[in-house]
């Protein structure tokens, strides 16, 4: 078996770097593991891109003739601005929920970082302008200041995690970026989340909504408020807990090693390359007389 045999891999990127002398990820998939890891990547990515389709149809379209009387939120908040800044919101958000479900698809990261990169940029843009929205919507909320405060925090992390994603890959932290980008995703998913906790607050504080009866106005704004806080800060303890239990995960880029992957292959390709990428000692270059 010749070097280059061993040196191969079906990764084009990997052959790429592998030619110009740098060293390949120790992880650098073969034909086989690279289909298997985006098959198992996909089981994940398909119900939350589901989930994400589904409500983006339920949503948007009360939004899109841009008559604020069909509006979700009724009635509506006394200000000119308003109904504007939150279209704005809405269909920005859509994109960014969209570009998020790609941000988080590890096969597309590792084999398609050219759209890994496109799909990150469209998501940066587009969750700094929405949460700017929300920061500046959040003090005209109806429903007192628990509804109020939750949503213009929520503004502030999103907008603050997303920044800090975005400076720590123009920096080449991979890292770093990857942990601040699944804190701003999670947050992107609160608004899909709300809708959850809106069910159960109002079953628990204003059950008179599912029965036709009187409800109380009191009740519908701490069941809100309630909703408007458990919606972002459930999703931001998962994915800390998440990274807590894994603390350190490089990127494909980070990831390198003077070694090639040896993984599944017979012994006698570790043993060779092994042999490749270990220094020769003083006493293998001595030419014998």
């Amino acid at each position: 078996m010749s070097t280059d045999e061993l040196s191969h891999t079906d990764n084009p990127a990997d052959d790429q770097r592998s030619a110009a002398g740098e060293p390949l990820s120790r992880s650098a998939p073969t034909g086989a593991l690279l289909r298997l890891s985006k098959g198992s990547a996909l089981k994940g990515l398909v119900p939350l891109a589901l989930l994400t389709v589904i409500f983006i149809g339920y949503a948007v379209p009360p939004y899109l003739t841009l008559d604020p009387t069909q509006a979700r939120i009724q009635p509506m908040p006394p200000h000119a601005s308003f109904y504007p800044l939150l279209v704005t919101h809405i269909f920005l958000g859509s994109v960014a929920l969209l570009a998020g479900c790609l941000q988080v698809w590890p096969w597309l990261r590792r084999s398609r970082p050219a759209i890994h990169r496109m799909s990150g940029r469209i998501y940066v843009a587009a969750a700094l302008t929405a949460s700017i929205c929300v920061m500046i919507i959040s003090p005209m909320g109806l429903h007192g200041a628990n509804q109020r405060v939750a949503n213009t925090m929520l503004a502030l992390l999103w907008f603050g995690t997303t920044l800090a994603g975005f400076r720590a890959i123009r920096q080449r932290r991979f890292v770093d970026h990857r942990r601040w980008m699944l804190r701003s995703v999670a947050l992107a998913f609160s608004i899909v989340a709300f809708r959850f906790w809106m069910f159960v607050s109002f079953a628990v504080f204003v059950s008179e909504i599912f029965t036709g009866g009187e409800v109380d106005p009191a009740a519908l704004d701490q069941a809100i408020g309630l909703t408007s806080w458990m919606s972002w800060v459930v999703n931001l303890l998962i994915v800390e807990w998440w990274l807590h239990r894994h603390p350190n995960i490089p990127s494909g880029s980070q990831r390198s090693s003077n070694r090639i992957s040896t993984r599944g292959n017979p012994p006698e390709t570790a043993r060779v390359s092994e042999a490749l990428v270990k220094p020769a000692s003083s006493k293998s270059l001595r030419v014998p007389t």
